[in-house]
C-alpha cells in the first residue's frame, strides 16, 4: 500500500512465560510457544468486529467498535471526519486495535498498537475498498448491506480511512486453561 510501504513483518516474536501456562504448568501447557505471526494474520483476516482505542485532546480514551481489514502490512478502519476517533487522531495518532472472543477457555485476542495515518491517495483508497469488499462481502456489496455505500462515501470524503501499521502487537491465546501470552516488535 503506497500509504505505508511494504509489508513489514515481526523483528521479534517473544513468548511472555509471565502470563502464559508455561508458570502454570498444566495438561498441554509444558510445551506452551509463542505464536506465530503467521497465525495472527489469519486471526485478523477472520475477526469481523475490531475495538479502536484513540486518545481524546485531555487525555482521557476513548473507545469504539468499528469493521478493519488487513493489507499490505496495515490494518485499516474508517470513521466519519466528525466522530470523535477522527477529531482524537487529527492531535494524536498513537491507536490500538483489538478484536477476539470473550471466553475465559477458549479463543485468541489480538492488539495491534502503532500510530494511525489517514490515507489520501485515491489509488490506495480504491485498495483499501478492495480489501474491505473483499472481507465483508454483502455487508459492503449488497444494497441491503450493513455498509453499502461505503466505499462511495470513501471516495467522495464523507469517510475518513486510517492505516495502522504495527509497532508492536500482542496475542492471547485461550485453550481450554492452557494460555499464551506472544509480543510481535516490528
Amino acid at each position: 500500500m503506497p500509504a505505508h510501504g511494504p509489508e513489514k513483518h515481526p523483528t521479534t516474536t517473544e513468548l511472555d512465560a509471565r502470563y502464559s501456562s508455561a508458570l502454570n504448568p498444566r495438561p498441554g501447557a509444558a510445551d506452551v510457544t509463542a505464536t506465530d505471526w503467521a497465525e495472527a494474520l489469519r486471526q485478523l483476516a477472520g475477526a469481523e468486529i475490531f475495538w479502536a482505542s484513540t486518545v481524546r485532546a485531555d487525555g482521557r480514551l476513548h473507545v469504539t467498535p468499528v469493521i478493519a481489514a488487513w493489507h499490505d502490512g496495515a490494518l485499516y478502519f474508517s470513521t466519519g471526519p466528525d466522530e470523535q476517533k477522527a477529531k482524537n487522531l487529527a492531535h494524536d495518532g498513537h491507536c490500538a486495535l483489538t478484536t477476539g472472543g470473550n471466553s475465559l477457555t477458549g479463543g485468541f485476542d489480538l492488539v495491534i498498537e502503532g500510530t494511525a495515518r489517514p490515507v489520501s491517495d485515491p489509488a490506495a483508497l480504491e485498495e483499501v475498498i478492495t480489501a474491505y469488499e473483499t472481507k465483508y462481502g454483502p455487508h459492503m456489496t449488497s444494497t441491503e448491506g450493513t455498509f453499502h455505500g461505503m466505499g462511495d462515501a470513501i471516495r467522495k470524503g464523507d469517510a475518513v480511512v486510517f492505516g495502522l501499521p504495527p509497532s508492536t502487537a500482542y496475542g492471547f491465546g485461550r485453550d481450554n486453561g492452557v494460555y499464551t501470552h506472544t509480543r510481535w516488535t516490528f
